[in-house]
């Protein structure tokens, strides 16, 4: 799957089923006023890209458990990603020292920072230390442990302990979704705690994702939107949302279509 890009209705389709769970072809069709063949195309597309699961009649959420493949999210909201990633690292100033850890927005973010001098990077991600490696200025240091064949991410205790041996200016972290009260979630528990320890070991904290990551499900909690001092995303989020974000601290910027 390459560039997947969804129109106006099957994104509002999307974030109804989130909100309500389940949906009926019927229901879908007659809210937005097509017929049920336009809907049963939509949920195809949907379906075979992993954003939501066909059940008899109907359509309800993906797996809470299970991440979509690699290679799949790296096709989605491709625009979206590297608009997020080009401006986050207009916030990275030259000589920082950052912690990056994975996901496909943030590998945007790493090709995004590429004509910045004298960075000192600590990543998991080998798709990241590969790349910013090529700049001759940068000093990447990559965390040892289990490397994850699916996607080249390295996650286990030794991960950890090499993250606690800094303490850095920047922490770049993604995150599979967030709940409407704030709440960071992703899918892999040992990916979750090396995310936690960039969080303690890090004097500020950048979240890199995209709308789609909003109202959507995932297992494993890793604690309150408060901890990111910045979220950087590409649209306005809801009102509701806005005030969580404005009680925990945390900023929004929106990387504006060009």
């Amino acid at each position: 799957m390459t560039g997947l890009t969804l129109n106006r209705r099957q994104e509002e389709l999307v974030a109804w089923v989130r909100r309500e769970g389940f949906l009926t072809v019927e229901s879908l069709a007659g809210h937005f006023e097509v017929t049920p063949q336009t809907i049963r195309r939509d949920l195809g597309m949907l379906c075979d890209a992993g954003l939501l699961r066909r059940y008899h009649g109907g359509v309800s959420l993906p797996s809470s458990v299970e991440n979509l493949a690699y290679a799949a999210r790296q096709g989605l909201q491709q625009v979206e990603k590297q608009r997020i990633a080009g401006l986050l690292a207009e916030h990275i100033p030259d000589q920082a020292s950052l912690f990056i850890n994975l996901g496909t927005t943030n590998e945007d973010v790493a090709r995004a920072l590429m004509g910045h001098t004298g960075l000192r990077v600590i990543t998991n991600n080998l798709n990241v230390a590969i790349m910013m490696s090529d700049n001759p200025s940068f000093e990447v240091i990559v965390a040892g442990g289990v490397v994850r064949g699916r996607d080249h991410g390295v996650t286990g205790e030794a991960t950890i302990e090499l993250i606690r041996q800094f303490k850095v200016d920047f922490g770049i972290i993604g995150i599979s979704g967030i709940d409407m009260d704030g709440t960071l979630l992703d899918f892999d528990y040992q990916e979750v705690r090396v995310s936690q320890a960039i969080i303690e070991h890090s004097r500020q904290v950048y979240l890199a994702a995209d709308h789609s990551k909003l109202g959507r499900n995932a297992l494993v909690r890793l604690g309150p939107i408060s901890r990111v001092n910045a979220w950087f995303t590409d649209r306005q989020p809801s009102r509701e949302l806005r005030d969580v974000l404005a009680e925990a601290g945390t900023h929004v910027y929106v990387a504006a279509e060009r």
